[in-house]
């Protein structure tokens, strides 16, 4: 079966540009201009993945994300900004979106970036029936998708709990952020390796005693990171 797109974009020049390179590349795409109509496209059209822009009429992204997040959607959502500022799209991943691109973009890239994160939810769909992983007082269950910190559940966005379980299944092991694009984002090509850096910050502050001296995450200088056992930590630079 075709895997389903849907499009949220106000600007039909876009929408439309969207839509033909997806098609041809085999998927099944619905477009909607506004964030509102959003809500009625996820019951009936049920999409694998939607597109969404950060500026839109009647509610923007960055709230859509969120509403979907907080009803526990987790239909994969790439975010299109036409801004420059980190900011709004560490906004967009603080609310939940698993990636985004700056306009203009690539519609090759756009599709190759679909791909991987349709070909990361096969690849942990098929882990999920792995039996809890576990590191120092850390207790992922991956069947259930969730996490446990000194017997505390911790809420993690879906790209937090996939970052965070590859992560365990390389404990001790240094990662390049690159690595963790490959590994987590699917990406084999050059990322954005800033994606890697605002989830890593989001898991610290969710796990760690002290965010800013971490026992679990720690990073390897000009290399990356590396998930170390609390007894064995090595000193964040």
């Amino acid at each position: 079966m075709k895997k389903k797109i849907l499009i949220v974009d106000d600007e039909p020049s876009i929408s439309t540009l969207i839509e033909f390179n997806l098609k041809l590349a085999g998927f099944e795409v619905l477009c909607v201009y506004d964030g509102e109509e959003v809500f009625n496209a996820i019951q009936t059209f049920r999409p694998d993945l939607v597109v969404l822009d950060l500026m839109l009429p009647k509610m923007d992204g960055i709230q859509v994300c969120r509403k979907l997040r907080e009803k526990n959607n987790l239909v994969p959502i790439i975010m299109l900004t036409a801004m420059q500022d980190l900011s709004d799209k560490i906004a967009g991943l603080d609310n939940g979106a698993d990636d985004y691109m700056t306009k203009p973009f690539s519609p090759h890239e756009l599709i190759s970036r679909i791909h991987a994160i349709l070909r990361r939810i096969q690849t942990f769909a098929f882990t999920s029936e792995h039996e809890p992983v576990m590191i120092g007082e850390i207790v992922i269950h991956p069947d259930q998708r969730e996490m446990t910190v000194r017997g505390k559940k911790i809420e993690l966005t879906p790209k937090e709990f996939e970052l965070m379980l590859f992560l365990c299944k390389h404990r001790g092991k240094v990662l390049s952020r690159q690595q963790l694009l490959h590994g987590v984002w699917n990406y084999h090509f050059l990322g954005d390796t800033r994606i890697v850096d605002v989830h890593i910050s989001h898991l610290r502050d969710k796990i760690e005693h002290n965010a800013r001296n971490p026992e679990y995450i720690v990073t390897i200088r000009n290399v990356g990171y590396k998930l170390a056992e609390p007894e064995a930590k090595e000193v964040a630079t």
